[in-house]
């Protein structure tokens, strides 16, 4: 049986960003996963996913000495287990095990581009990413971006030849379980029940955000949004599922106060199902910066929800305009609170775009339909 060793640079990315995958290839293909060990998280992967996994200690920040630790690492695991393939996720577990494996003589390296969180950076932090980036994709010999919109965005960045670039599938790095996001699952009396635990009426009309609470989320412009759809209706509430990362990117402090003290949003924090939420709510409100192929956007649409998202890539290609919801342009608060308004006050138009949300994920992102685009893959390179 040929060979796969699969690489991301934390385990939660192994099992969560990949859940099923390697699972699901392990009955084609001998599967080996490698990442950081993250306490015990790695163990738990193998267990879950039923395949050898080795660690290897991997930063997600720039760290000179750790990093050419763990491309040797990565240099020694790849001779001695000779991979048909190796294929990585997440920029460091790229860039080291792209280097490591083009080292060792592996014949096809193949790395997933699930968004570019360089393109925000300025100044000599740009250069420095940008080369570690063609550095990367020099050592591939297949790149595969999650997305149609980055596939265009790493050309027009002259990353790489385009020869070079495959979207898998129609995009997403793993696709969609419709059968587990699926609204039939709760029932009307059981999302009442829900909704009163949360001190939401059967008449409120819920705008939901699940992600994490940063700046690069768009949550300051949804809180600015938010406040003035607050000052005109006394029916609307915004649920907010996810935690804060008030290291790495807080929102503004005046943001986190109208939170903290308005009745009518919700923060419900991390959570570990997000169905129930979904299914209580209305609408997704997700006005993100910058994503790969966000999976709650797919998630909400699963769920029967239309969504606001912002004209990024990932959200332009799961949300049609005004088909399955509505695109507004980024870090525009007037827009998201125009169209917040607009899914209030038009019952036709929010009807219209209720409608399509399901069928077209269903149609488009189903999971087994991505990991068999991707079997596909490496069925056709190791021939």
């Amino acid at each position: 049986m040929k060979k796969i060793i699969r690489v991301t640079t934390v385990p939660i990315s192994l099992g969560g960003l990949l859940q099923g995958q390697l699972k699901f290839m392990s009955q084609h293909y001998e599967i080996i996963g490698v990442s950081s060990r993250g306490g015990d998280i790695l163990e738990y992967v193998s267990e879950k996913e039923e395949v050898k996994v080795i660690p290897v200690e991997m930063t997600r920040k720039i760290t000179p000495f750790h990093d050419l630790r763990a491309l040797y690492q990565l240099y020694k695991i790849f001779r001695k287990e000779k991979p048909d393939i190796v294929h990585s996720h997440t920029p460091k577990a790229g860039t080291l095990s792209m280097m490591a494996a083009r080292l060792a003589g592996i014949p096809h390296r193949l790395h997933t581009i699930a968004g570019l969180p360089l393109l925000e950076a300025k100044g000599i932090k740009r250069v420095i990413l940008d080369t570690v980036e063609k550095i990367t994709y020099s050592c591939a010999t297949m790149i595969y971006p999650n997305s149609f919109v980055l596939k265009d965005i790493i050309v027009e960045n002259k990353y790489t030849i385009e020869n070079k670039l495959k979207v898998i599938a129609k995009g997403s790095s793993n696709g969609i379980d419709t059968s587990y996001f699926d609204p039939a699952l709760y029932s009307p009396e059981d999302n009442l029940v829900f909704r009163k635990q949360y001190g939401i009426k059967a008449s409120d009309f819920v705008f939901t955000y699940v992600g994490r609470l940063v700046t690069d989320k768009g949550v300051n412009e949804l809180i600015k949004s938010f406040k003035l759809i607050n000052q005109e209706y006394d029916h609307v509430k915004l649920l907010l599922v996810g935690p804060y990362e008030k290291d790495l990117d807080p929102v503004l402090p005046e943001t986190e106060a109208e939170i903290n003290t308005n009745p009518n949003i919700i923060a419900a924090g991390w959570q570990n199902d997000v169905r129930p939420f979904f299914a209580i709510s209305d609408a997704l409100t997700f006005p993100s910066y910058r994503e790969g192929f966000p999976n709650v956007v797919m998630q909400a649409g699963s769920m029967g929800l239309p969504s606001i998202v912002t004209n990024i890539n990932g959200c332009n290609e799961i949300v049609e305009h005004m088909v399955n919801g509505i695109i507004i342009p980024v870090k525009d608060h007037m827009a998201l609170y125009e169209n917040m308004k607009s899914f209030l006050e038009d019952k036709e138009l929010f009807s219209k775009l209720s409608e399509k949300t399901r069928t077209m994920i269903v149609d488009r992102y189903e999971r087994r339909y991505v990991w068999n685009s991707l079997l596909e893959e490496y069925k056709t390179i190791t021939k």
